[in-house]
């Protein structure tokens, strides 16, 4: 049975191509100091907003930047495969997160599928108080190395601003 796929999947695809022809001719190289664990909305940019290029740092990114196991456990990883030491948590003011409740999300999933989500959803009312959390347990893990550099920021989307928080 064939599969009907979509053309942004095939656009995609070929830019794969692109980019091994790039790694083939001597591409990025290993080499990382800080990870960035930040949210997955593709609204904003975080290698232009900390003007990285490629292989300067991890990026960690998922559903608010939520300091989850999942992120523990990646950068418990980072620390001891690449040595890395910093950590930016960064939220951002326009987090979709904050105009749903856990129950509402769950709700929604389990009326489209079915199905109940085993996983909580973490939204989040408060995206500065979400970021400072996050530095919070990270500091408290004891499987990390690092903690001294784990630091906390929120981006404002209107303003372009990155704010310290902790």
């Amino acid at each position: 049975m064939a599969h009907a796929f979509s053309a942004r999947t095939n656009v995609l695809l070929a830019n794969a191509g692109r980019y091994q022809a790039q790694l083939q001719s001597g591409g990025p190289k290993k080499r990382t100091g800080a990870v960035v664990v930040t949210c997955m909305d593709a609204r904003f940019n975080v290698y232009a907003l900390l003007g990285l290029n490629e292989c300067d740092a991890h990026i960690l990114r998922n559903a608010g930047g939520v300091v989850t196991d999942d992120v523990i456990r990646s950068l418990a990883i980072s620390q001891r495969l690449f040595e890395t030491t910093d950590v930016m948590v960064i939220t951002h003011a326009a987090c979709g997160l904050r105009d749903i409740t856990d129950e509402q999300l769950t709700s929604a999933v389990q009326a489209d599928v079915g199905v109940r989500a085993a996983w909580p959803a973490a939204t989040l009312c408060d995206v500065t108080a979400e970021a400072r959390r996050g530095v919070a347990r990270l500091r408290s893990t004891p499987v990390l190395r690092h903690t001294n550099g784990i630091r906390g920021f929120c981006f404002d989307e209107t303003t372009g601003e990155l704010h310290e928080l902790c």
